[in-house]
């Protein structure tokens, strides 16, 4: 505020001995102070690395230090999200930063393939048409049960006025949310990954839940994902995703969507979502068996990791039950 204090050039007079030292000891006073309030809470070179007002969370530099540097300063969508944040977690919202995922649905037919439309508005109100592309698509759209035994993962198709349509397959009855992931390529929130989601219903009688374990591991044809790594709510962390056949390494894993595999996380019960990112690009025509990721889940318990793979043209998904300390 000094700053824009206009300053006096009128000539002072000096001030009495006596006020001078009653002046002298004061500002003295007021310096010790500062001091010992400064030792007490901690300077600021200390703390200079902790600076995004989580108590000492630092998720750009954590995410740094995991990966090497690979991931620094590379925002994608699900990563972005701060504890406590829209809704209760990452991608409960359907508005955020003035952009908002809007559809005339509500409910979804059972049984039968159905159409999803909707649109993102942005901050003005109009439909965001301009979109950057993340891991090849525009736009990567997620329908997923609320008992997380229903999930697909699809890249629509947008209009020229902005609409998408979403082709679901047949949904079983029951709660579903569907979500949104995408980074906006101009306007404010331009280079801002962004996941926005909306629940609709699927009228009908939803059958029993199985309840799944957090065993790390999990089979679909035939092949076995193993998820190994220690992973805490808010911390930086490596997962290593491996792919075995018949106990033997699975070495063909084809590229799909930039790397041998996708990897996507909701929180069980309340379906927060989180993309964990791949640490390396496909660079060659196949690789595996085994995948690292970089992880940073914004809750504790347990996690629903769906694992996406593609042999011989055949992509393969697997849901992987993971247990994340507090």
């Amino acid at each position: 505020m000094s700053a824009h204090l206009p300053t006096r050039t009128s000539a002072r007079r000096p001030l009495p001995a006596r006020t001078a030292f009653a002046t002298r000891t004061a500002l003295a006073g007021a310096a010790a102070a500062l001091a010992l309030a400064l030792a007490a809470c901690g300077s600021p070179a200390a703390k200079s690395g902790a600076g995004d007002g989580h108590s000492g969370h630092s998720h750009a530099g954590a995410a740094s230090a995991a990966s090497g540097g690979a991931h620094a300063g590379h925002d994608m969508p699900g990563m972005t999200a701060t504890p406590g944040g829209p809704a209760g977690g990452p991608g409960l919202a359907s508005e955020q930063n003035g952009y908002r995922l809007t559809s005339g649905s509500d409910t979804l037919p059972a049984g039968v393939p159905a159409e999803y439309r909707f649109t993102v508005t942005g901050p003005d109100g109009a439909p965001v048409t301009a979109f950057a592309v993340e891991q090849t698509e525009r736009l990567h759209f997620y329908a997923v049960r609320a008992d997380l035994t229903g999930f697909q993962h699809l890249h629509p198709e947008m209009a020229a006025d902005g609409g998408w349509t979403a082709p679901l397959d047949a949904l079983a009855p029951g709660d579903w949310r569907l979500y949104a992931s995408f980074t906006p390529d101009s306007g404010p929130g331009k280079g801002t990954g962004l996941v926005l989601s909306r629940a609709v219903k699927v009228p009908g009688t939803a059958g029993p839940a199985p309840t799944a374990a957090a065993t790390g591991s999990a089979s679909v044809d035939g092949y076995t994902v193993t998820v190994d790594g220690a992973p805490a709510a808010w911390a930086a962390a490596e997962l290593k995703v491996t792919v075995t056949k018949d106990g033997a390494p699975v070495t063909d894993l084809q590229p799909y969507l930039e790397s041998y595999a996708h990897l996507t996380a909701f929180h069980t019960g309340d379906l927060a979502f989180a993309h964990l990112h791949p640490e390396s690009r496909a660079e060659g025509a196949t690789g595996g068996p085994t995948l690292p990721f970089h992880a940073e889940l914004p809750a504790a318990g347990n996690w629903q990791l769906f694992l996406q793979f593609q042999t011989a043209g055949v992509l393969h998904t697997a849901a992987v039950t993971l247990r994340v300390a507090g």
